[in-house]
């Protein structure tokens, strides 16, 4: 194994993260079974729309594009092992470049892969989840399965076949579908209803081809609202899942949630992840966080503790994820070292970890459940429980509503109780 880019760095020490810890009766490494993101770890060098790169990330590589590919994979195995990171997660073309011709990308893509397999077999580290990148090319200017080309629609499909292919060698445990560019900037040159149905058929094609070669997992939508197109059609958990549903493939789908896209779409972090728990389609998890004060995908690290907290309290819940905790995730601009990386990832893990020891507090504690259960206790016996047993009539309930006069008033939601709860939790020692 490789272990000449980082060897002068120190290993961090981490003071919250401990993979052998029991949390609610299970080891915290399964609670968080935490991954590298390629695209970002191997591959941002902190370019922005307004100046160059201020990372090398050519590992020191000479001599072409599978040279630097080789080089990145060395790059990566020797950071994950030395964080101990269990999985990684992957586009197409992070793994290599593109090439002049399909045929040609997919003979750099097999040989980079096998690399990448005799790698894991020696490490132990797993894949989480690919993709394909379908939103870089000049060709999907105006979307992938939601272009207005049916032959743009035939490379990405095709993509997408190679990378499901990528994805079963690997051992991939999820393939997700990020729509970058399944969009539109104006109604005015779109036929919507034609975008939605090719964007469906594609998917269900690929369900059908990932299948046919033994692809087990889950398929997953990541939601997004905007950027980089004005509107994208999975523009949030609720907009995905009704999208799936009408389609049928709620069945062989399930939601990554990122903590940066559920803020862009207006929402909180929690709430996304709730709507995606409540119809059993809770997956996979971005774990980054986003600028407030900005209005992009900044993909920052994540360091605030009361969202993690609040994050695993909704994923212990729902009893865990069948897929994990990817960090999409990027240094800043000017943490442009080797070491800022390690650090960065020892933010990330420390973070998570300590959320979900708050989180699995909050829930020993007890007094959140109980106030749920107090503040609903109307719904369980009487009326409540009849209208939830679904053998009720409007009619039956107006009469009811008239034998009442007037109904007593709803009882507090004492919010300010129950973030003083979380602050009591947050702030006892871990």
């Amino acid at each position: 194994m490789h272990m000449e880019y980082f060897k002068k760095i120190p290993k961090p020490v981490f003071r919250y993260y401990d993979p052998a810890r029991l949390v609610l009766g299970k080891p915290m490494g399964e609670h968080l079974p935490f991954a590298m993101a390629w695209w970002h770890n191997l591959g941002s060098a902190g370019r922005d729309m307004f100046g160059a790169e201020t990372a090398d990330k050519s590992f020191g590589a000479r001599g072409g594009a599978m040279k630097l590919a080789k080089a990145k994979a060395d790059a990566g195995f020797e950071f994950m092992e030395r964080l101990g990171l269990r999985y990684f997660c992957f586009h197409d073309l992070d793994l290599a470049p593109e090439a002049d011709t399909i045929a040609e990308t997919n003979e750099r893509l097999d040989e980079i892969s096998d690399y990448i397999l005799e790698k894991m077999k020696a490490t132990g580290i797993r894949c989480l989840w690919g993709t394909a990148n379908l939103f870089n090319n000049p060709r999907y200017m105006n979307g992938a399965g939601s272009s207005d080309s049916a032959e743009v629609y035939c490379f990405a499909a095709a993509q997408i076949k190679k990378a499901l292919d990528l994805t079963v060698k690997l051992g991939g445990r999820g393939y997700v579908f990020w729509g970058g560019r399944e969009g539109y900037e104006t109604l005015l040159n779109t036929d919507m209803k034609l975008e939605l149905e090719n964007v469906a058929l594609l998917m269900r094609m690929a369900v059908a081809y990932g299948r046919s070669i033994g692809f087990k997992g889950d398929f997953y939508i990541e939601p997004k609202p905007k950027e980089p197109m004005k509107h994208q059609y999975d523009f949030d958990a609720a907009t995905a899942i009704g999208f799936l549903r009408a389609w049928g493939l709620d069945k062989d789908f399930k939601l990554n949630i990122e903590a940066n896209h559920a803020t862009l779409a207006g929402h909180t972090f929690q709430h996304e992840l709730r709507v995606a728990a409540i119809n059993g389609m809770l997956g996979s998890i971005d774990a980054n966080q986003g600028d407030l004060l900005l209005g992009w995908d900044t993909d920052e690290f994540p360091c605030d503790i009361y969202e993690t907290t609040l994050a695993m309290y909704e994923v212990l819940k729902a009893g865990g994820l069948s897929g994990g905790f990817n960090f999409d995730a990027k240094t800043r601009r000017p943490s442009n070292t080797f070491e800022d990386m390690f650090h960065a990832f020892a933010l990330g893990m420390d973070s998570y970890a300590l959320g979900l020891i708050k989180a699995a507090a909050l829930i020993e504690d007890g007094r959140l459940d109980a106030f749920m259960q107090e503040r609903y206790a109307s719904w369980r016996s009487g009326i409540g429980a009849e209208i939830r047993s679904g053998g009720m009539t409007l009619e039956r309930l107006a009469e009811r509503a008239e034998s009442l006069g007037r109904p007593a008033p709803p009882e507090s939601g004492r919010q300010e109780y129950l973030q003083r709860i979380v602050n009591e939790i947050l702030f006892e020692r871990a």
